[in-house]
């Protein structure tokens, strides 16, 4: 009586943890895209460190406009812009005046005093919707005479600045009242010149030792003493206002968060139950039930596969199984 038992156990084995392995996977990848489904708003960041993350912004692939993919790097809860020119951290965002502080820990600061420090010229790509502010001001330090125009600029300057531009003013206020260390140089000499050019910056670091930049903050304060300066530099940029993205973020509508395919670059509204191309309470409008990052869209195409495969093998093992008309044997039995 035992040989016929040990037989069955032997033939039925393989097929049961061959089902029984594929279940499992069928169930690990419908979880795994149910979750990725729920997760859609919740993709985007909305904060790196102490920084707030908001339109037209997103450190999260296809979240925020596509006009700034890949802009801002979230590193270690360090924020971070991305230029040409390197990598810079975030001092402050505003979105009510658009704009973005960054420091650059090669330029000049107080502590250096009259040691410099290699540099390089920071710049900005021009395809984007940057610019620099015109409230930054640049100090060049130990400029060469014979290469760079360094004197003093007339009263006049003030009023016409365009008639003054190729000259760095040895006469700078700034100069002469350094932010945060008056004394700090001693015998270095210091001209002020503002740059309307990447290629302007870097042929005068070739003639001067090195350079720093003030940004004047606004203190809101009663117009004859409403700036400051601070070290660093201001990057103004544009919100691109759109109708779909207003439409998106009305609470009324959902209250979803604009994003883009990653893929094609086209306006998703991003919702807690998918995404749609109009806002979260449309329901005639296509939600695409992918995320928004590709890497991510891949999963759930990948778990989409899974599931099919398996229900095709699942069928297929079914339909080889011997017809029995509803009476289950030993010989038979799948599970």
């Amino acid at each position: 009586m035992s040989k016929p038992s040990i037989k069955f156990h032997m033939a039925i084995s393989p097929t049961i943890n061959c089902i029984s392995t594929l279940s499992i996977f069928t169930i690990f990848l419908t979880l795994q895209f149910l979750s990725i489904i729920e997760a859609q708003s919740r993709i985007c960041r909305t904060s790196c460190g102490d920084l707030p993350i908001q339109y037209p912004f997103g450190i999260d692939d296809g979240c925020g406009s596509p006009y700034y993919r890949h802009i801002l790097v979230c590193t270690a809860g360090q924020l971070q812009l991305r230029t040409p020119s390197g990598r810079y951290p975030v001092r402050n965002l505003s979105y009510t005046d658009p704009h973005i502080l960054v420091t650059d820990p090669l330029m000049w600061n107080c502590l250096d005093g009259d040691h410099f420090r290699p540099t390089r010229p920071f710049s900005l790509d021009t395809s984007t919707h940057f610019t620099l502010s015109s409230e930054n001001d640049y100090l060049f330090f130990n400029c060469s005479e014979s290469d760079v125009l360094v004197e003093p600029k007339p009263m006049f300057c003030e009023r016409f600045p365009d008639q003054c531009d190729s000259t760095c003013d040895s006469s700078s206020y700034l100069c002469r009242h350094m932010p945060e260390c008056p004394s700090a140089l001693r015998s270095s000499s210091c001209c002020s010149y503002y740059p309307k050019a990447t290629e302007s910056l870097r042929l005068m670091l070739k003639h001067c030792a090195s350079y720093t930049s003030v940004y004047w903050r606004n203190l809101g304060s009663t117009p004859a003493f409403d700036q400051a300066p601070e070290y660093g530099i201001r990057v103004d940029f544009d919100i691109p206002v759109t109708t779909r993205c207003l439409q998106c973020q009305d609470t009324a509508k959902g209250g979803g968060t604009c994003g883009f395919d990653a893929e094609t670059q086209d306006f998703l509204c991003l919702c807690d139950k998918g995404n749609s191309t109009t806002n979260c309470n449309d329901r005639t409008g296509s939600h695409r039930r992918g995320v928004v990052a590709g890497t991510a869209t891949a999963v759930s195409v990948a778990g989409a596969f899974g599931i099919g495969a398996g229900v095709w093998y699942l069928k297929k093992l079914r339909a080889k199984a011997p017809v029995t008309h509803g009476v289950q044997t030993n010989e038979n039995r799948l599970f």
